[in-house]
């Protein structure tokens, strides 16, 4: 079984709408021969060029892997990345304030310096088959989520709080990667 990866330029940050109606549209059309754009001769996989866009093709073993350097290959480029088996879109930007900040997931995804947009959709991804999400600065600090919404937070020492609804954790990955604290003194914590 194979996945795939869309990544084209866009001149604003889009919606996940936009992006899987981009990605469909580009389905439907016809590759073209010719000249292969920069971008498409740094990125793994089979590579297929339409206009406009490049369409990487990859091996549902070798996905995580892959799709960690299509992010990165995509970024440096300045471009959007869609992830059809997701439904997530990685835009340039806005990122969070700590360069280097790594988003994880219970599926296997990571992406360096992920874009505040993702990081609200892909708290929403959160099931059995994704049982954690994570926002990460390695040897500082973290947050991290599981289903059921135990939220927990380690800077000196590990903290674990229940938040009621997906909403808030949200703002809380938000105000973090943000740099805002404000979620710490909305909740009771316990060691």
């Amino acid at each position: 079984m194979s996945v795939e990866l869309m990544v084209w330029d866009e001149s604003a940050p889009i919606s996940r709408d936009q992006a899987r109606a981009a990605y469909l549209a580009v389905k439907k059309s016809e590759p073209v021969a010719g000249d292969v754009p920069e971008v498409a001769k740094e990125l793994p996989g089979v590579v297929t060029v339409y206009p406009g866009h490049v369409l990487v093709t990859m091996d549902l073993d070798t996905m995580d892997e892959m799709s960690a350097q299509v992010f990165t290959v995509a970024r440096a480029h300045g471009l959007v990345c869609y992830d059809p088996q997701r439904d997530l879109v990685h835009n340039v930007t806005p990122l969070g304030v700590y360069e280097g900040m790594q988003l994880h997931t219970g599926d296997g995804m990571i992406v360096h310096d992920p874009d505040l947009g993702l990081v609200h959709d892909v708290l929403a991804t959160m099931s059995p088959q994704n049982p954690f999400v994570t926002l990460v600065n390695f040897g500082r600090h973290f947050i991290q989520v599981s289903p059921g919404y135990e939220l927990e937070y380690k800077e000196e020492a590990l903290a674990r709080t229940m938040v009621a609804e997906l909403a808030e954790v949200q703002r809380a990955f938000h105000e973090y990667a943000t740099g805002d604290r404000s979620f710490l003194a909305r909740h009771d914590w316990t060691a």
